[in-house]
């Protein structure tokens, strides 16, 4: 006989999710599948604090103040940590319609605009909403079938609706919206003082080397050049990579640090959201510095939408196969008695030991008996006349 046992697979529901995306950690992390720039992210800055602390730290320190190396470590903790958090959360991604909701929408926007005559083009699926006395054009994704919230746009890159939607960035390997565009300002603003730090004392290092070198030459001891020659080639490594890098990423914080002052993201200062020919005012500005830079950077966080870690339950089955087994009173006929008895008596053992709660009216029609029937010797009768 076969049974079947239905077991509960736990799937969560990051599994699930539309989208370009990769999880790790179990829904944890989240970011886009393109992190190839990231990697070069991860490695220059490695890579050019781990030249900086191996040489001219060490040196600086002792030549100059021991807090040189601690306050690098700082700034390296910071930028790392602040990177780190922007590249591994949800930068505030839209949940698509359901089924349900996509049909109720379609339905408004049908009984909204009518029926549509063939060869003409639907009017536009923009619903306005007012802030502030701005009238602001919520706009219809037909990717993820939802109107999308304002200031909120589609990222072509991760296929998802991201809210207050800024830019993707590929050097963080994310997009850059709602919940973690003030963790990738910070990123930035301390990457910057960090470019700088070690570059001015990238400078210093080989300025202080070459006066010692002076001084060792002067002094007839010339067995110090070939070091000191080594160290200075690493050193103008450092600081090659940290000046092509300073102009991009100071310029880039100025940017960012325009855009916090004004209360603006970058796909609106892209687009002119407020200062095209219209010229209307952004209706999310506070008309105050200092109002604005709270407001984006020590605001209240919302929390994620997306529920990764959410459980959705699938049920399989499996069959898993069983047999009865008998005694050996029911696999082997006796020899003393004969044909006929011996299969009418194994018969009568096999009804009794696979179905024992079964009444006279339950057994098959050629086992049962009418009322005028004499009764079927049992087994022990039989031996009894034998």
């Amino acid at each position: 006989m076969s049974v079947m046992v239905a077991r509960k697979k736990v799937v969560r529901k990051w599994e699930k999710l539309p989208g370009r995306n990769t999880f790790c950690c179990d829904g944890r992390i989240m970011m886009a599948r393109q992190k190839g720039i990231f990697y070069l992210t991860l490695f220059l800055i490695l890579g050019t604090c781990a030249l900086f602390f191996a040489f001219e730290c060490r040196y600086l320190a002792v030549q100059l103040s021991p807090a040189i190396p601690v306050f690098a470590a700082v700034l390296f903790l910071f930028a790392m940590a602040t990177l780190l958090r922007t590249s591994f959360s949800d930068p505030g991604v839209i949940p698509r319609a359901l089924p349900d909701e996509a049909a109720f929408i379609e339905m408004e926007i049908e009984a909204t605009n009518g029926t549509v005559p063939q060869g003409q083009r639907p009017p536009p699926r923009i619903k306005n909403f007012q802030i502030n006395n701005q009238i602001v054009k919520l706009k219809y994704c037909y990717t993820c079938k939802i109107f999308r919230p304002p200031r909120a746009s589609h990222c072509s890159i991760c296929d998802n609706c991201v809210e207050r939607f800024d830019h993707h960035c590929p050097w963080v390997g994310n997009c850059v919206g709602k919940r973690n565009y003030r963790y990738f300002y910070l990123f930035i603003l301390s990457l910057s003082l960090l470019t700088i730090y070690i570059f001015t004392f990238n400078i210093v290092y080989v300025a202080l080397k070459k006066l010692e070198f002076l001084g060792a030459i002067t002094g007839g001891l010339g067995l110090l050049s070939g070091c000191s020659q080594s160290l200075t080639v690493l050193t103008v490594l450092e600081v090659l990579i940290c000046f092509f890098t300073l102009w991009s990423v100071v310029g880039l914080t100025g940017f960012h640090t325009f855009l916090v002052a004004l209360n603006q993201t970058t796909n609106e200062d892209i687009k002119g959201s407020w200062t095209g020919k219209n010229r209307v005012q952004n209706p999310y500005s506070h008309g105050n510095i200092v109002k604005n830079c709270c407001e984006v950077l020590c605001g209240p966080l919302p929390p994620s939408v997306l529920d990764r870690r959410g459980i959705l339950q699938q049920e399989e089955s499996t069959a898993q196969e069983g047999s009865c087994s008998r005694g050996p009173s029911t696999q082997e006929p006796l020899a003393t008695q004969g044909s006929g008895q011996a299969q009418e008596a194994h018969s009568v053992l096999f009804l009794q030991v696979s179905a024992p709660s079964v009444s006279n009216t339950e057994m098959p029609e050629e086992k049962q008996r009418t009322p005028g029937e004499l009764p079927v010797p049992s087994l022990n009768t039989g031996r009894a006349e034998h």
